[in-house]
This record gives structure tokens, sequence and C-alpha cells, in this order.
């Protein structure tokens, strides 16, 4: 029933709020790290409205570490996060049912300085590495695979280790501290901006190890009971995801527009991460990839063990979320 009071249609305006809360799109809660390159994309989504035009509100949180990004997905703070499948595999081994969607197939690198002698990995003998990531890194544990494949050589016994923060670990070769380094994508991609050198990137470590398509290690990771309850949200976020590499890969002027995101110190750095970025983003997401990343599995498994992979033998059922193929 419509009354006046006051001269105002109060029904009427009642029904008008209510309409307007009606029409509101779905809050979607991303928690990323604070400076990860993720927040470039999810940037990107929010600049150009990709996120209403798809159905939702993308709120970003960021967070000072990984293992904080986990914890506030595990206590319900955010919906989504970016993690890896491995660490998805393993939690649903152990009964909790998050699920992956691709982010990036950008992987880490190992390179030196450009004077440096060593050209293969055999070269790294009695030689200082550091790592970034820890004895389980993934880079680290598919570059000895690579190795010992190759060459019956393995890294972990023939050269010795340094493990430490991706920043402290460019600062140190290139203080000469250490004869090579493996590092995350964009780590690498700065200092290749300096003119250190390449000697083999995981992408082809990959390959050489026979695994024939580009798997995406990254992704963006969530509740599968809550995705197949609010699907139009999630694949919303994927087909905003999907428009804002779409631009990134085409648009030279939006990464100047991201350049004070990028930290990038001149023009070299800001092209070498617009490339790193560019060479990561997955073409394609289907059964060839899903089946290829049960390859990757068993490699890193053998290497990583138990204190990888849990106890997860297999991929388990349920790890890629199968309402997104591309």
């Amino acid at each position: 029933m419509i009354r006046m009071v006051g001269g105002l249609f109060v029904g009427a305006a009642i029904l008008s709020v209510a309409a307007a809360f009606a029409a509101e799109p779905p809050t979607l809660k991303v928690g990323v790290l604070k400076f990860g390159t993720v927040n470039w994309e999810l940037d990107v989504i929010r600049h150009h409205g990709l996120d209403k035009a798809n159905g939702m509100n993308l709120e970003v949180d960021g967070f000072a570490s990984n293992q904080a990004t986990k914890i506030a997905l595990q206590a319900g703070e955010v919906d989504m996060i970016v993690s890896d499948w491995l660490w998805v595999t393993r939690q649903r081994a152990e009964g909790v049912d998050w699920t992956f969607i691709p982010y990036s197939r950008a992987v880490g690198a190992l390179v030196v300085p450009q004077d440096s002698p060593v050209r293969s990995l055999t070269d790294l003998k009695d030689r200082k590495i550091g790592i970034a990531g820890g004895p389980l890194d993934k880079s680290w544990l598919l570059l000895r695979a690579l190795a010992l494949k190759e060459h019956g050589f393995d890294l972990a016994r023939e050269t010795e280790q340094v493990f430490g923060a991706p920043p402290l670990l460019n600062r140190q070769i290139e203080e000469g501290n250490i004869d090579a380094v493996i590092n995350f994508w964009h780590f690498i991609a700065r200092l290749e901006a300096m003119g250190y050198r390449r000697v083999v990137g995981v992408g082809d470590a990959l390959n050489r190890l026979g695994v024939t398509s580009d798997v995406p290690m990254l992704g963006y990771v969530f509740s599968e009971e809550w995705a197949n309850a609010n699907k139009d949200t999630v694949l919303g976020f994927a087909a905003a995801s999907r428009a804002a590499k779409e631009i990134l890969q085409s648009s030279n002027d939006e990464w100047e527009r991201l350049r004070p995101k990028t930290n990038a110190a001149n023009d070299q750095t800001l092209a070498a991460l617009r490339d790193g970025f560019r060479v990561g983003i997955p073409a394609r997401w289907g059964e060839v990839e899903r089946a290829d990343s049960q390859e990757v599995f068993g490699i890193l498994a053998e290497l990583g063990g138990r204190k990888l992979i849990g106890e997860s033998d297999e991929l388990q059922p349920g790890t890629f979320w199968r309402a997104v193929m591309y």
C-alpha cells in the first residue's frame, strides 16, 4: 500500500530503495600480497570497470605475506587469493575444498652476471646459488630435475645453496656474493633489464622434462562449495580477469599508466616487466593443460617428497574448477 506522508509517497520510496539494493551487484573480495604483481591485473579490472561490467564489485585486500592471504581465506575474510595448485591439491587431500582457476603461467629462471662462465647447469658445480622460496621452491626443484635428467647432476649436492627473500637475493648477486640466482619472474625481469643473463627458464625446463603444454602454476583459489553457490560471480570475475589480460597484452599505454605500481626504475625495467607478464598470460586452459599438471605434480613430488605434497599422492579431484576452460 502506498501512503502519502508530508507530500512524499512513502511506499514508492521504499520500493525504489529496495530496487536499488536489489540491483547492486555482489562484492567479491580478493586477498593479495600487498605489492604482488597480481595487483596490476586487479587494478586494470577496477580502473576499466570490468568488474561491474561482469556483474560484481571487486574489492582488493592487501596482506603482508602469502601466508597471511591463506589465513584470511581460511578465516572467511576474503573470497579468493592467489596461490599455486600444488597447495590446493595438498589441502584437498586433507579435506579442504579449495579449487583453482588460472591466473599466470609466469615462472622463475636461473640467471647469472653477463660475464659469468656459467653456460649450463653443470657449470654450477661448486658455485653458490641463491634460491628464493626455500628448499621446496618449485623452480629450484624443477631445475634440479632437469639437471638430473640431462646430466645425472644433482644441483643439491654439487652446489652451495643460499636461501633468502627475493629482493635480498637480487642484492646479493648484484654485490657479487653469489654466482647465480633462481628467483621469481618479476625479480628476474629486473635483473635482465640490468644486463644479467638467463641460463635457463623454468618454462624451458618443463618442456625439456617432457611437459608439452604451458601449465599455469598460479591461479585464483577459492572454496568449491562457495563457487558453486556463487557461480555467476566467479564466472564474471574470470571473464573480467581475461579482459584485463587482453588489455595488458595489447596496450603499452596501459603499462605506462601502471608504471608507478610496478616501481620500475627506468624504461628498460618497465619493458622487462611488461614482456614478462605477457609471456605468463595463459593462452589455453583445458584438458591438455590439466593432464600435464599431473605430470608436473609427479616431477615435483619425486624431489619434494612429503614435505611438499603432504598426503596427496596425486592431483586430487576438484583441484581445478571445471566451470572455467578456454
